[in-house]
């Protein structure tokens, strides 16, 4: 089994030059993709990698707190990256099964964004993760918020979780995110639900290959979130005005982001079970018509109403 190798910020450097450039080129002018990756070059300027971790969060939590008891500015954009994960819990502390094989990774951010940007990192990351499954061949698509699915099972889950620096009240984004990649063994209740790249591919993939390539393309996504926002700050006045005008006004064209959100998933005019934690508190029935410009969920219900949900998660019902 490939291990995984410790990822250096020369190696992304590498990808982003041969493969994330001429890719992000064929849309973009050449001083807007150097510009975006700028934005983002802060993803993995620092990496931490251990063989055997309980929870990437938590270990992110202790890294925070014992710099700043220190000191110390802490690191934005810091990545722990990890073989196994003992202890790994995915939404409502959900079991999340992470042996080794797989790719286990947790991204801290300080959050520097604007509240309607900071909404949108959650999708940075899904999209960034549906993204490098398809450079692999695989037909994924986004579920929402933030699982990704290849034939019919999950592939990749990300969580999202804010947390406030005890001494400096500072807030921090944390983005678990794991990719079932050579891990083709799943316990008895996952077995139906869930998939890797070598059961798709009947081939073991490299991991530090995989890894490299999805850090590149967090860097091109989250760059994409701070260049959008300074391009309307710049257009509106600045902070300031922005303040004045309201942000959601400002952010009136489709973001980027989300639009590319919308071109990797698959729920418009599906059927789903909606609910806070729906696999233990189903709350109705609607159909998918499409999502908001925060990423929430617009549903029409039975009656032909309309409900936005910004949180919560669905099944499909088709």
């Amino acid at each position: 089994m490939t291990s995984l190798k410790p990822i250096t910020p020369e190696y992304i450097q590498q990808i982003i030059t041969e493969e994330e450039i001429p890719l992000r080129s064929r849309i973009f002018a050449p001083g807007t993709v150097k510009t975006v990756f700028r934005y983002g070059a802060v993803v993995a300027a620092v990496i931490e990698h251990y063989p055997n971790i309980p929870r990437g969060m938590e270990r992110a939590r202790q890294n925070i707190n014992n710099a700043e008891e220190a000191g110390r500015s802490f690191p934005s954009g810091m990545v722990i990256l990890a073989d196994e994960m003992v202890q790994s819990r995915g939404r409502f502390k959900r079991y999340w099964h992470a042996p080794q094989g797989g790719l286990w990774m947790t991204l801290v951010l300080v959050n520097t964004l604007l509240p309607e940007s900071s909404l949108l990192v959650p999708m940075a990351a899904g999209v960034a993760c549906c993204e490098v499954l398809r450079d692999y061949g695989i037909a994924a698509h986004i579920k929402w918020v933030n699982d990704v699915l290849a034939d019919g099972r999950k592939i990749s889950g990300i969580l999202t979780e804010t947390f406030t620096g005890s001494c400096s009240g500072e807030e921090y984004v944390l983005v678990g995110i794991g990719i079932n990649v050579n891990n083709d063994k799943f316990p008895a209740e996952l077995s139906k639900q869930a998939t890797s790249l070598k059961s798709l591919l009947n081939r073991e993939i490299s991991l530090p290959e995989i890894t490299a390539r999805l850090l590149a393309k967090l860097r091109w996504n989250i760059g994409i979130l701070h260049f959008e926002e300074a391009k309307y700050l710049e257009m509106h006045g600045g902070i300031a005005k922005c303040n004045e005008t309201r942000v959601a006004n400002m952010l009136a064209d489709e973001h980027l982001l989300l639009k590319n959100y919308k071109g990797l998933t698959d729920i418009f005019n599906r059927r789903v079970l909606f609910g806070f934690d729906v696999q233990k508190n189903p709350q109705f029935e609607a159909k998918v018509i499409g999502l908001d410009d925060a990423g929430g969920l617009i549903l029409e219900m039975g009656d032909a109403s309309i409900t936005v949900q910004q949180s919560g998660e669905i099944i499909y019902l088709d």
